[in-house]
């Protein structure tokens, strides 16, 4: 489980195949093998780590259902390593799991993005939702997507400050949204 609070902006060294190499310092103070670590909201395993970089074999599912098929050598990726039970949840429960891959309509400061209309049911306007691992807040809904208020540290410890209209973001609905449709359908069956 993670909070969606970027710890570290990293960035991609290489891709072959399934095996993602990425440059990273501040998650890799306590990281071994076997740990999870959240690549723009999809939480990887570490299989491997050097000095400054670790990597992770990403499945062709992952690739397909998330954005990190578009990513390249040099690209920035927000990190964030899991919760753990001390720590402060100071963004919202979120487990890295994408749910749909949204397009940026309008960039930071007033980021509108645009997802499929059938999953606009999770996103509620003051919510929380969360975009490239970013846990953020609604601030509008709209027909075809939603808008969020990125605040300029956001934007520049994260991707968000360096992504432009028409790039793909990762986004991750509130799961909580999602389990209350799934018991409120179960009650009704």
């Amino acid at each position: 489980m993670f909070t969606g609070i970027v710890e570290e902006l990293g960035s991609v060294q290489s891709r072959q195949g399934s095996r993602l190499r990425i440059k990273a310092t501040t998650v890799l103070d306590d990281a071994e093998i076997g740990a999870s670590i959240a690549v723009n909201g999809t939480c990887l395993t570490v299989v491997e780590l050097g000095p400054d970089w670790w990597e992770a074999d990403v499945v062709e599912e992952t690739y397909a259902r998330t954005a990190l098929g578009d990513l390249q050598a040099g690209d920035p990726v927000n990190l964030e390593r899991p919760v753990r039970v001390s720590d402060r949840l100071g963004g919202h429960v979120v487990q890295g799991h994408v749910d749909v891959v949204g397009v940026i309509v309008d960039p930071t400061p007033d980021l509108r993005i645009t997802i499929p209309a059938d999953l606009l049911r999770y996103v509620v306007h003051k919510g929380s939702v969360t975009v490239d691992g970013t846990s953020l807040t609604v601030a509008a809904v709209h027909d075809d997507g939603f808008s969020v208020a990125v605040i300029p540290h956001t934007a520049e410890v994260t991707t968000l400050g360096h992504k432009g209209t028409g790039d793909p973001v990762n986004i991750e609905l509130d799961v909580m949204a999602k389990y209350v449709e799934s018991l409120l359908e179960g009650h009704r069956a």
